[in-house]
């Protein structure tokens, strides 16, 4: 069905408790087949609701002035809590079965994996906390996406802003970045205040629920059952130790290709002084040429590309009151994936295009399984698939950049290295966070700033007040809206990084072995799936610097003087 005819009602929240209540009643007393029909139904109507939920969603975030769809996210914003107990619920039942081993073979392990730590995550006791968690994150969703600033004679949001960011021209580079941090600095109290109730809340949220600190019932959010944050901080250790120097030389490469002695804040995004790459046309012309992509990349991804066109299953183009950002979203009643972009005349484009559609493609390669755990899997492993796709897509760049394609891949591996520190900084900060939640808003900012001098020393903001002070972060809505869940990109461009080194070597098998991840969805955790994928874990002794020596090899066998 295409988006624009999807049905839409508020869902009955009363009627839906009461049903999946019986259901569940029912189920404890069942036997084995009649327990496979109730997961069946129940499964049935938590398909519907979370439709409904993505769909009003995505309706919000395409327009946040719309009257209609505000009323409908604070609806969900008041209810996810209540149906996530009646799932959890479902999952009690599940897991206290006297059917268990039985149900494990007919529908996976991981559905009994999922369901004991979604169990440690709720209790009645933190229904109301839950609700003003979901608040106070659709409030930092309102205030990003309300920005109007000037600039250039217009009145532009973030996303149109982002041309600018990259000018070659050096004055309009720094005034726009003037622009845009005067705009989080006039605001920087605003997202203080809701950074700071979110972190009380969900400190007091964890405590509720058992655990020490937020950062424990964090992990069990986002499903990470087969890693914990020592191996995240080992992980950690090794991006410092082998990728921030090569980021520094890759850095101060960059300004000797600008002609600069040392790059400022509002230098770093442009890689070459003639301009960095950009698309040669507008949406639909991006849209044709990636349909012929997707048409000679494989069978199944031309099927696919022509289902996501045919059912207007993407919206792609930056408009005022659009919310910032991209995303994947999936309508489970009708198996669909849903992709949300800000296009803004960038090279950018072309990647959260690539980027979203390994998401899409995911979810369209694993949506007939019967149970909504397995449409996607943990956030960590999602990542794979979306930047894997980028690499995967590499030798049809040209189809978009033409001239410009060799810039375009030496910026787009120097880009995936650099985000690996800004990446584990993110995480570093987060743990800083939830281990100190009653430090004030300054200290955070302190800590963020201390943070970020050791990932990325080269970082020189000039005299930018907001940034100087740490601020940077409030920028990133994952910080605010999904915790903890931003290494995940940063284990994904590692292993998306092996089949990047894998295609090189044998496009056919390391696509086959991207197609196999993809089919799996979440019927398997994150590690179970590395190896599936035949990848080797990041956590692994080696596995950095490894991938590190390969990529940087590629780099410096480029001479990046010529792309000016």
């Amino acid at each position: 069905m295409r988006f624009s005819q999807i049905p839409y009602a508020r869902p009955d929240i009363a009627a839906l408790s009461n049903s999946i209540g019986q259901l569940v009643a029912q189920f404890q007393k069942a036997g084995f087949e009649k327990q496979v029909e109730i997961v069946n139904e129940v499964n049935k109507l938590r398909n519907h609701f979370e439709t409904m939920y993505a769909f009003a969603s995505i309706r919000y975030t395409q327009d946040t002035s719309n009257i209609h769809y505000q009323e409908e996210q604070d609806f969900f914003d008041d209810n996810e809590p209540a149906y996530t107990g009646m799932v959890t619920e479902f999952y009690r039942a599940l897991t206290e079965s006297l059917y268990k081993a039985e149900l494990e073979k007919k529908f996976g392990k991981q559905l009994f994996l999922i369901a004991e730590m979604k169990l440690k995550t709720f209790s009645p006791e933190v229904e109301a906390d839950l609700i003003l968690e979901n608040k106070l994150s659709s409030e930092y969703t309102k205030l990003i996406a309300s920005a109007h600033i000037e600039f250039d004679g217009k009145e532009l949001s973030l996303s149109e802003l982002s041309p600018y960011l990259t000018s070659s021209d050096r004055d309009t580079r720094k005034n726009s970045n003037i622009a845009k941090y005067k705009f989080f600095s006039e605001r920087s109290a605003d997202l203080d205040r809701i950074y700071d109730e979110l972190v009380k809340q969900r400190t007091s949220i964890a405590r509720k629920l058992g655990f020490n600190t937020f950062t424990e019932l964090a992990y069990m959010r986002l499903m990470r059952g087969d890693y914990n944050a020592s191996m995240v901080k080992y992980y950690r250790e090794q991006i410092l130790k082998y990728v921030v120097p090569l980021v520094t030389e890759l850095r101060k490469k960059q300004a000797k290709r600008l002609g600069l002695e040392s790059l400022k804040y509002y230098d770093e995004s442009l890689l070459f002084k003639g301009g960095n790459a950009k698309p040669k046309g507008d949406e639909k012309w991006i849209l044709n040429k990636a349909k012929q992509m997707y048409n000679e990349l494989s069978p199944r991804t031309s099927e696919f590309f022509a289902y996501m066109l045919d059912n207007e299953m993407m919206d792609l183009v930056s408009r005022k009151h659009k919310a910032a950002g991209g995303y994947c979203s999936f309508l489970n009643d009708y198996r669909s994936p849903f992709i949300f972009a800000n296009f803004n005349g960038t090279m950018h484009d072309v990647t959260v295009l690539t980027h979203e559609i390994g998401h899409a493609f995911q979810g369209y390669s694993s949506r007939n399984y019967s149970i909504p755990e397995y449409y996607f899997p943990t956030y960590e492993a999602c990542e794979i698939h979306s930047m894997s796709m980028e690499f995967l897509t590499w030798p049809w760049m040209r189809l978009f950049f033409e001239e410009s394609t060799d810039k375009f891949l030496f910026e787009h591996l120097c880009g995936a290295l650099q985000f690996l520190p800004y990446g584990v900084t993110v995480d570093e900060f987060q743990h800083w966070v939830y281990d100190n939640p009653d430090a004030t808003p300054a200290e955070r900012k302190n800590q963020w700033r201390s943070i970020e001098k050791k990932y990325m020393p080269h970082k020189d903001y000039e005299d930018n007040k907001f940034l100087q002070s740490g601020g940077y972060w409030q920028q990133q809505g994952h910080i605010y809206q999904s915790p903890f869940y931003y290494i995940d990109y940063t284990l994904a461009q590692v292993c998306a990084l092996q089949f990047w080194k894998r295609s090189n070597e044998d496009r056919v098998t390391a696509l086959q072995d991207y197609q196999e991840l993809c089919n799996a969805g979440g019927s398997q955790s994150f590690l179970d799936l590395v190896k599936l994928a035949k990848l080797k874990s990041p956590f692994e002794e080696g596995c950095l610097e490894n991938i590190t020596a390969e990529a940087s090899k590629w780099i410096h066998s480029m001479d990046d003087s010529r792309l000016n």
